[in-house]
């Protein structure tokens, strides 16, 4: 069986992310988002709701009847061991959809798959799970720009949202892609020039303007 490789795809809040992982699906990645899988298992009906009911209680769940996000983050703020606790419900649970997506993905073919994380580099584990990483990378001025443009966010909220360090996260590069004022077709060849440097098994590493 040919060999898979495991890539790390990580960037702060407004970085654009999320571009270069579509990018990365247009040239035959396989991409597992564990900030979507996240989202899913705190939906309503999800997998994580009663734990997260019994142990924070109803006030923590929407009339919906999913995690009310806006409340814990400002309980988690202020009291981080309510993140942990929430992080020991949730974590097992994208952990085990992220192995079913990733062995589904295999067993279909793919030979490169994406891990999609944003708070890559702030786990302990996510590091020897992958074969490099990769970072998006802006500026701070140009991260709350973006954010801003699409969120009812001012500067000062979207400076709040704090990840890992921008310097911290290029620490921990294997590769960096500087997506700061550039058009969407010079991304999409970045993208995929560093795909055959990685020598990602991908479908078309030529994609691009025609």
């Amino acid at each position: 069986m040919a060999s898979v490789f495991r890539l790390g795809l990580t960037g702060g809040i407004g970085s654009g992310k999320s571009t270069v992982a579509g990018i990365l699906v247009e040239l035959g990645a396989a991409v597992i988002d564990a900030d979507a899988i996240a989202h899913a298992v705190t939906a309503t009906g999800g997998p994580a709701i009663e734990a997260i009911r019994a142990t924070f209680g109803n006030n923590m769940i929407t009339p919906e009847g999913a995690l009310d996000r806006q409340k814990m983050r400002a309980l988690a703020f202020s009291h981080p061991h309510a993140r942990q606790q929430l992080e020991a419900i949730v974590h097992p649970l994208v952990g085990a959809e992220t192995r079913r997506q990733s062995d589904a993905a295999i067993v279909a073919g793919q030979r490169c798959l994406v891990f999609d994380v944003p708070l890559l580099v702030e786990s302990s584990r996510w590091r020897s799970q992958v074969d490099a990483v990769l970072v998006v990378d802006c500026t701070e001025a140009t991260q709350i720009s973006r954010v801003m443009a699409r969120s009812q966010l001012d500067a000062a909220a979207v400076q709040a949202i704090t990840q890992a360090p921008r310097a911290r996260r290029l620490q921990a590069a294997d590769a960096v892609i500087f997506n700061d004022g550039i058009p969407l077709h010079v991304l999409r060849s970045k993208v995929a020039a560093l795909a055959t440097t990685f020598g990602l098994s991908l479908a078309n590493t030529t994609a691009g303007p025609n």
